[in-house]
C-alpha cells in the first residue's frame, strides 16, 4: 500500500473519531458498543476517560500532524517489502497502544497485535473503522489471543517485572521493551490559579494511572499547597469509582496509623517522599533549593521519568502544565523513535 494511501485513511480516521458521536453509520455503532463494552468490563475506563483517549488520538493524528511528523524522517529507508511486527499491548489506560498500532501500519509493516485483557474492545473497534476507510489495511492488522510467534521483531509494554518476561522469550528478535514510568511536575510557587487547574488534570486523568501521569511534585521550600488542593477537590468524583475510593481509604489509614505527615483534600493525599512513582490516590512531593538539583535529579533518574511538565522553561525537557496527557506523534514513549526502529527493520 502507497504512503499517500496511509496518510489518506489515518487523516479520515482522525476526522471519523472527531465527530463520530454525530455520525449515523455502521462505524458509530461498532466504536459506541465498544466504548460501553470497555466501561462495563473494567472499572477504571469511565466513559470520560474513554473519549478524552478518543479525543486526544485524533488530535494527534490529523494529516497536518501526521505531514510534519514524517518530515523527520527518510522515507526511503522505509523497506517494500513489509515486516511482522508483534506489539504487546498494556492495559493501564484506554487505547494506550494506539500509537504503537499508528506508527507499525505507518511504517509498511503488518501489526500482530496481543491485547490487554483490561482493554480489548477499543482497539478492534477503530481498527475495523480503519479497514471501512482503507480496506487494504486488512491485510496488515492482525489480532491473537495466543503467544506471539513467526514474528520478525517485536515492541512489549508492561511492568518492570514483565519487562524481563518479555527480555527473556523476545530477546533474540529486534526489540522495544518498555518498563514503568511516571511524569513529574516542577513547581516554582508563581503558579497561576488556572495552571494549577491544568497541572490537576495531569495529575487525575485516567486515575492516575498512565504513565504520563504526574506521580512526583517537586516544589521550593516553604511552598503553600492550598490552592493545589483546592484545585484537586475538582476531581472528588473519582471517589464515585470503588477501586480508586479503596486506594484512597487504604493509604489515608495507612498513614494515620503509623503516624505520618499527610495532606488529605477528602479525595487525594499529597505526601513528602524521595520516590517518584506513588500510588493510586497519592501524589508524592518533596522540597527544592535550587533548579539546578531538580535537574540534575531529573538527569540522573530519566529512565524512570516519561515527562515533565513546569512553567519554568530552565527545567530541561519540560512541557506545559495540562499537556501531559495530549502526546504528539514525536513523543514516543520512554523517548525511543519507534519509527526510526520500525523502517530499518531488515
Amino acid at each position: 500500500m502507497k504512503l499517500n494511501k496511509r496518510i489518506a485513511a489515518f487523516a479520515k480516521l482522525s476526522d471519523y473519531l472527531l465527530y463520530f458521536k454525530m455520525s449515523n453509520d455502521s462505524g458509530k455503532e461498532n466504536i459506541s458498543i465498544a466504548i460501553n463494552n470497555a466501561n462495563l468490563h473494567n472499572q477504571w475506563f469511565s466513559i470520560d476517560n474513554i473519549l478524552y483517549s478518543i479525543s486526544a488520538i485524533a488530535d494527534s493524528i490529523s494529516k497536518d500532524s501526521i505531514l510534519k511528523w514524517l518530515e523527520n524522517y527518510n522515507l526511503d529507508e522505509m523497506n517494500s517489502k513489509p515486516s511482522k511486527i508483534g506489539v504487546v499491548m498494556a492495559g493501564n489506560i484506554p487505547l494506550v497502544g494506539f500509537h504503537d498500532f499508528f506508527y507499525v501500519l505507518m511504517s509498511g509493516n503488518h501489526m500482530i497485535a496481543k491485547l490487554s485483557s483490561d482493554d480489548k474492545y477499543l482497539l478492534p473497534a477503530i481498527a475495523q473503522k480503519l479497514i471501512e476507510i482503507e480496506p487494504a489495511f486488512n491485510d496488515y492488522i492482525s489480532f491473537t489471543e495466543n503467544k506471539l510467534e513467526n514474528i520478525d521483531a517485536i515492541i512489549a509494554t508492561g511492568s518492570n517485572n514483565t519487562a524481563r518476561y518479555f527480555e527473556y522469550y523476545f530477546g533474540k528478535y529486534p526489540h522495544i521493551i518498555r518498563k514503568n514510568r511516571n511524569g513529574v511536575a516542577v513547581l516554582t510557587g508563581e503558579e497561576t490559579k488556572d495552571e494549577i487547574a491544568a497541572l490537576c488534570y495531569d495529575i487525575c486523568r485516567y486515575f492516575g494511572m498512565g504513565c504520563r501521569n504526574i506521580s512526583k511534585l517537586f516544589v521550593p521550600e516553604n511552598y503553600n499547597f492550598n490552592d493545589l488542593l483546592d484545585a484537586l477537590t475538582k476531581h472528588s468524583n473519582m471517589l464515585d469509582t470503588s477501586k480508586y475510593y479503596n486506594n484512597y481509604e487504604y493509604y489515608k489509614s495507612i498513614y494515620l496509623i503509623n503516624l505520618l505527615p499527610f495532606y488529605d483534600n477528602g479525595s487525594s493525599i499529597l505526601k513528602e517522599e524521595k520516590l517518584i512513582a506513588s500510588p493510586i490516590s497519592v501524589v508524592y512531593y518533596e522540597f527544592y533549593e535550587s533548579l539546578t538539583d531538580v535537574n540534575q535529579f531529573l538527569t540522573e533518574n530519566k529512565d524512570q521519568i516519561q515527562c515533565i511538565v513546569s512553567k519554568n522553561k530552565e527545567v530541561k525537557g519540560s512541557i506545559p502544565f495540562g499537556n501531559a496527557q495530549s502526546p504528539g506523534l514525536m513523543d514516543y514513549a520512554d523517548g525511543v523513535d519507534v519509527m526510526k526502529f520500525l523502517i530499518r527493520i531488515v
